[in-house]
Formats: C-alpha cells, sequence, structure tokens
C-alpha cells in the first residue's frame, strides 16, 4: 500500500522542477513545489510568475498572458504561438506544454465561432519556460495568442487572460478567480479578461481593470481593439 506518490517534472533543457502529488492518503493533492536547480542542488522558487515572465518580449505578438492555477497556487506563464501558411499537405499543430487536442479544440472554434480561416495555417504553441498547463481555464489566453499571431497584432503587454471556452464560443466561468485577478495585480498587469459570469456577486478589486467577456468575439473585439 502506497501513502503518497509524487512527481517530479521538468524540461531537461530548463532548470526549473515542479514537484506534484498524485496522491496523498494524510494530506492533500492540491499542493505543488517548484524549485530551480543550480549547482549548489535545487533551491524553492518563492515567485515563479516572475521567473517565468522574465525574458517575455513586451511588443511580440502571438503572445498572451494567463493566470494558471498550479494546487492553490496562481502563476502567471506566458503563452506563445506562431500561426504560419501551410505550405504542403495537411496543416501542422504542435504544442509544446499545452494539450495537442486542446489547441486543435480552440483553434476550430475560433474557425466557426470567430470567422478565421485557420485551416491552411500550421500552427505551433507552447507554454514558455518549459512549464506544462492543463486546465480549462488557460483556453482564452491560448485563443488569444493564436488571434495575435494570425493577425500580427500584440495584445497589450499589461493584459492578462482567463477562461474556458466552449464549442458554442462561450467564455465559461472558471474557479478560484479572485486569487487569480490578485496575482495578476500583483504582477503589475492592468488589465484582465475573465468570464462574464466570474463577477456575479463579486467586487474586483480596484488598481486593475477586470472586463468580463461572454463570447470568443466578444474577448477578440475587447483584446485588439
Amino acid at each position: 500500500m502506497v501513502d503518497t506518490v509524487l512527481y517530479f517534472e521538468g524540461d531537461l533543457h530548463h532548470t526549473y522542477r515542479i514537484l506534484r502529488a498524485v496522491k496523498n492518503r494524510f494530506g492533500s493533492t492540491n499542493e505543488l513545489g517548484i524549485f530551480e536547480m543550480r549547482e549548489e542542488g535545487l533551491r524553492e522558487v518563492a515567485n515563479p510568475s516572475e521567473i517565468f515572465l522574465e525574458e517575455r518580449l513586451q511588443d511580440a505578438n502571438g503572445s498572451a498572458i494567463v493566470v494558471s492555477m498550479e494546487g492553490t497556487r496562481p502563476i502567471l506563464v506566458e503563452i506563445q504561438a506562431l500561426i504560419t501558411p501551410t505550405i504542403f499537405g495537411n496543416a501542422q499543430r504542435t504544442a509544446s506544454g499545452l494539450d495537442r487536442n486542446r489547441v486543435s479544440l480552440i483553434m476550430a472554434v475560433l474557425e466557426k465561432r470567430a470567422n478565421l480561416t485557420l485551416q491552411n495555417q500550421d500552427a505551433y504553441l507552447k507554454a514558455a519556460g518549459g512549464v506544462k498547463l492543463d486546465e480549462p481555464a488557460i483556453d482564452l489566453a491560448i485563443a488569444m495568442s493564436i488571434v495575435s499571431s494570425f493577425k500580427n497584432q500584440g495584445t497589450r503587454p499589461t493584459d492578462s487572460f482567463v477562461g474556458e471556452i466552449g464549442l458554442t464560443g462561450e467564455i465559461r466561468r472558471v474557479n478560484r478567480i479572485e486569487q487569480r485577478v490578485a496575482e495578476a495585480q500583483k504582477l503589475g498587469f492592468q488589465r484582465i479578461l475573465i468570464p462574464k459570469n466570474n463577477l456575479k456577486g463579486w467586487n474586483p478589486p480596484k488598481g486593475i481593470e477586470v472586463v468580463g467577456v461572454t463570447t470568443i468575439t466578444d474577448a477578440i473585439r475587447k483584446a485588439f481593439n
């Protein structure tokens, strides 16, 4: 019988490692630790959001910032997308640190609901910093990075995004929105786009503009207007 199962995850080409509990008979599995491998050994990363964003290019297109929950900890991560015309054969869909099926689903929604012609475009996406993201709340940031690269127009450097995308193009509510918004504000972001339903029964904090969006077209209009 096993009391605890821990995964020690990380990209061999990056120095950061994530310690994640997938089974814990005597405690929560909603906790994780983030560490940096140095010459003297592992050292805890106290503020991982700053680490994952420190090399971001402020004016680059194809970039969007998501506030993802890793366990009970909100982390800001850059989602990068490169959309290029298909040269031959079928369009390619490649994802690093993101679920490839999730990327394909979001691109299908963008084609059908936002009238973007993506079937003849190759798509290459990654979560910067070697981190792996897999929660519905990252959908909106993935979509915004794709639209940004396709339009060759960057998102605002001080914008961040949170929201699940449904197949009909609706932006669905996510959990722990207060923590996500607070983390974005702490890192100096001036605006965050979230599902409009997350605004019900909650007063957003001062110092950051919280914009509710209902559909993917609504989000695109507000992000790139």
